[in-house]
């Protein structure tokens, strides 16, 4: 995943009330709900309803050999969604990227629709974790999963801010 799922040009961005409503025209915000943010998620037609709930209608692309659907269509899913549920809760200047993700698949599908839904379980200064779970349409229970995800401040604004540096790396 991307250290900046969003951009100034991204369509359907929403500004997030908190310290980045105030921002001017054309500065990046965070997002609420994206559409697609880079060609995977336009690929695969993920579609958010908000930064925790992420939508994608099964398709013949997303089939695998074996007829189901694809266990990396439901993991990228979930590593977007939970993407977006950490950046939600981020500052102007965090960065954020995917430590880890263990994934559990439960069932699978070959048709429909199916809902990841994510909630932020803890987050300090360095360390996000989050946990999701994906949903067919008809509500039997797909995946599990539990991500951890590194949320830093670059080097150059921890200086200009005066932050201490959580690495000790200067």
């Amino acid at each position: 995943m991307s250290d900046d799922p969003s951009g100034p040009e991204q369509g359907g961005l929403k500004r997030r009330a908190g310290p980045d409503a105030d921002a001017a025209p054309g500065e990046t915000t965070r997002p609420e709900g994206p559409s697609a943010l880079d060609g995977i998620t336009g690929f695969m037609g993920l579609r958010w309803e908000d930064a925790q709930t992420v939508r994608m209608q099964i398709r013949p692309e997303l089939i695998n050999r074996g007829g189901l659907l694809s266990g990396v269509a439901t993991y990228a899913m979930v590593d977007y969604c939970m993407g977006s549920t950490l950046w939600a809760q981020t500052t102007r200047d965090e960065l954020i990227a995917t430590i880890g993700i263990s994934i559990n698949y439960i069932q699978t599908a070959t048709a429909g629709e199916v809902v990841c839904r994510t909630v932020l379980d803890r987050r300090n200064r360095t360390v996000g974790i989050l946990k999701s779970e994906v949903r067919h349409e008809d509500g039997r229970l797909l995946v599990t999963a539990i991500g951890s995800y590194s949320i830093r401040v670059p080097r150059e604004l921890r200086a200009a801010s005066r932050q201490p540096d959580p690495d000790g790396d200067g």
